[in-house]
């Protein structure tokens, strides 16, 4: 079982007190906040493509590094950063071969109801104001998506005018960076 597996290596990891070496405080070294993608590929990669350790930023993911709502739990993540972490810049870091990347809502649909997810909880939703097609759907260009995530902050009314916010496509594979938007260049 894996939640057994997880709680014995942690209880390990405490009693030869691994955790000493990631002793840090709540304030990003290098002062900033980076959005990205939960891709698994991402993990170790985006931290040693970018030259940062443990206690340099604050990292905030979520599928297809995504802003879909300016006053969602993202934004709000991003908003402590800034003002009550220290972070001074934003980046927006999506990836190429990101699995929202052409997503369509109604194969995820799909598989909720091979799952157990009746039409009545998705009719339910639907007379709620939810459009559940909608919120599934992906993208079809990861620039134009990080474009937008870096549009949704940049003109957000509780994000002040002199924070940078750049917007940046990493390659899953190699680990390059391509600039969409630089925070410098308003």
């Amino acid at each position: 079982m894996l939640l057994d597996e997880i709680l014995q290596y942690n209880q390990e990891f405490v009693e030869e007190k691994k955790y000493e070496g990631f002793a840090t405080n709540k304030f990003p070294n290098k002062r900033m906040v980076i959005l990205t993608c939960m891709d698994t590929r991402l993990t170790e990669l985006l931290p040693k493509a970018l030259n940062i350790g443990n206690g340099d930023v604050k990292l905030v993911k979520n599928a297809g590094a995504l802003v879909s709502h300016p006053f969602g739990s993202i934004m709000r993540s991003i908003l402590v950063a800034v003002y009550q972490l220290q972070a001074d810049e934003i980046f927006v870091i999506g990836h190429h071969d990101c699995g929202m990347s052409g997503m369509k809502a109604e194969d995820m649909i799909d598989s909720m109801k091979e799952r157990g997810i009746n039409e009545e909880t998705l009719e339910m939703l639907t007379y709620s104001g939810i459009d559940v097609t909608k919120w599934l759907q992906g993208f079809h260009n990861v620039s134009d998506s990080v474009r937008h995530s870096v549009d949704m902050i940049r003109k957000h009314p509780l994000i002040a005018k002199d924070i940078p916010v750049h917007g940046l496509v990493i390659n899953p594979e190699t680990g390059k960076l391509d600039l969409v938007a630089s925070g410098y260049e308003k």
